[in-house]
């Protein structure tokens, strides 16, 4: 038999009928090449395929994704995406809708963080749960100060939620899939209190960014997010947190461009300069594996 076989001899040899190639090819889960518009198998890949599908493994290899990245709004992140060119969309709306969104193969990367606020553990356990079967990992990307974004000079003297609860002043919230509005869960639960003792504000941000222009545009004057956004738009920050910030990747994505770049930019001392320049970022871990779904 040839060493590049047909979609008629593939199946012939795996003993598959041929809408079963074609539909293990729509879904990339069948090594092949793809010659002036036609399918060709390598022999050898095919074999190794074979003995890998037999030998135990369980991980359900995601079709190619698309060049998105979703998950958890960061600054740092959004502008390495554009500072590398590396050719990422985005597609930010919190990291629960991040893990969603890779569960259905709309993205190739997802930014998430999770509480607790310490280590990357939640990180790492909901992505076991939600996509431990699947051809993905975990690279850590940077630490972060999560905290009190306030008017500049922090004229309302807040430094905890029971100081936002007990001065009344109005407070807006992330949406529920983001990570940051978990954490405000999570910082209202250790100080004794619930969502319901905070004014808040009927806007919901979608990212860190609208929280500082809504306190900007004096429609609110509070909401929790990373330093950094308090820094670009020359606010006020009280820190409550420091939090892992990772990205969940197909693997397969991984090894092509858009990945490629934007890790190889954020290896970069520009990279490394804005980051201190933006405070708040701790990246001396990023790139490191901190979970493989293999």
């Amino acid at each position: 038999m040839r060493d590049l076989m047909s979609t008629k001899e593939v199946a012939e040899y795996l003993r598959l009928k041929e809408r079963k190639i074609y539909d293990l090819v729509s879904r990339s889960a069948i090594p092949m090449s793809r010659v002036s518009g036609k399918l060709l198998f390598p022999r050898e890949q095919i074999d190794a395929w074979v003995r890998e599908k037999t030998s135990g493994r369980n991980n359900i290899p995601f079709p190619r994704s698309p060049a998105v990245l979703v998950g958890s709004h960061d600054p740092l992140l959004d502008w390495a995406v554009r500072e590398s060119r590396c050719g990422l969309a985005t597609l930010c709306y919190g990291s629960l809708d991040g893990l969603d969104r890779m569960v259905n193969g709309e993205a190739s990367v997802a930014a998430i963080h999770l509480p607790p606020s310490q280590g990357s553990a939640r990180n790492i356990s909901v992505s076991q749960e939600k996509l431990g079967k699947h051809d993905v990992a975990l690279l850590a990307w940077a630490q972060r100060e999560q905290g009190l974004v306030v008017a500049a000079g922090n004229p309302l003297k807040l430094q905890s939620f029971e100081d936002v609860c007990r001065r009344k002043v109005r407070v807006m919230l992330r949406q529920p899939q983001a990570g940051s509005y978990l954490l405000l869960l999570e910082l209202l639960g250790a100080e004794g209190m619930e969502l319901n003792d905070l004014k808040v504000v009927k806007q919901i941000a979608q990212n860190e960014s609208e929280i500082a222009s809504a306190i900007l545009d004096d429609k609110a004057d509070v909401g929790l997010a990373v330093r950094s956004v308090s820094r670009q738009f020359h606010l006020g920050f009280h820190p409550l947190a420091i939090e892992r910030l990772d990205l969940l990747v197909s693997r397969r994505a991984y090894f092509e461009p858009p990945l490629q770049r934007l890790f190889e930019f954020a290896r970069t001392k520009a990279f490394s300069d804005y980051a201190h320049a933006l405070s708040g970022y701790g990246i001396a871990e990023l790139g490191t594996v901190l979970w493989s779904a293999c």
